[in-house]
């Protein structure tokens, strides 16, 4: 009896992986495994969520940075020195795969200084830590606010008086989709 090859009926029958079709082998650097791996396993939004913007490369903007550090104002004239060019999108974007935009809608984070209107910048990959602002989830309702893990549960506090912790009900699950590392805010 011949040994190797295709064999009739062997292997995975086509459409019985994890998403019901075919797959394809793709071959990935080892280093951008385990970002693409927890992009695939991270639970996706509802269609009503539009406001989610990839922060894709786009255009580099990239301007002059002043080293002199001022309270108010531009940097003085006698300070000509230039520090460098700084790039926004390479500021703002630590990690551009699992990186977007969302606005924001509402006043409860006020005091953390994020207004109704801004851009936050959200990181999928960031590891959430106590105190970090967060983009979560509960019972399919997008909120941003911080993340309290001093108590035996998880909770979500709020940066405004009007309003108080979210902890999550026994049948509830808190999801953090992501944790802020930028607020973006045009003044004029």
């Amino acid at each position: 009896m011949p040994r190797g090859g295709a064999r009739p009926g062997a292997g995975r029958k086509v459409g019985s992986g994890r998403w019901g079709e075919p797959t394809k082998v793709v071959r990935l650097p080892l280093s951008r495994i385990p970002r693409i791996q927890a992009w695939l396993e991270a639970p996706r939004l509802g269609p009503d969520l539009e406001d989610l913007e990839p922060a894709g490369p786009g255009t580099p903007l990239s301007r002059p940075l002043f080293s002199s550090r001022v309270p108010a104002g531009f940097p003085s004239p006698a300070d000509e020195y230039a520090e460098g060019c700084l790039d926004l999108h390479q500021y703002l974007v630590p990690n551009p795969e699992s990186t977007f935009y969302v606005r924001v809608k509402g006043q409860s984070m006020t005091g953390a200084g994020i207004l109704d209107g801004d851009l936050l910048v959200v990181d999928r990959v960031r590891e959430p830590r106590h105190g970090s602002i967060v983009l979560a989830i509960i019972d399919n309702e997008l909120m941003v606010k911080e993340l309290d893990q001093q108590g035996p549960v998880p909770s979500l506090r709020s940066h405004h008086p009007d309003y108080g912790p979210i902890a999550p009900r026994t049948a509830q699950e808190l999801l953090v989709w992501g944790v802020v590392v930028g607020v973006v805010r045009k003044l004029a």
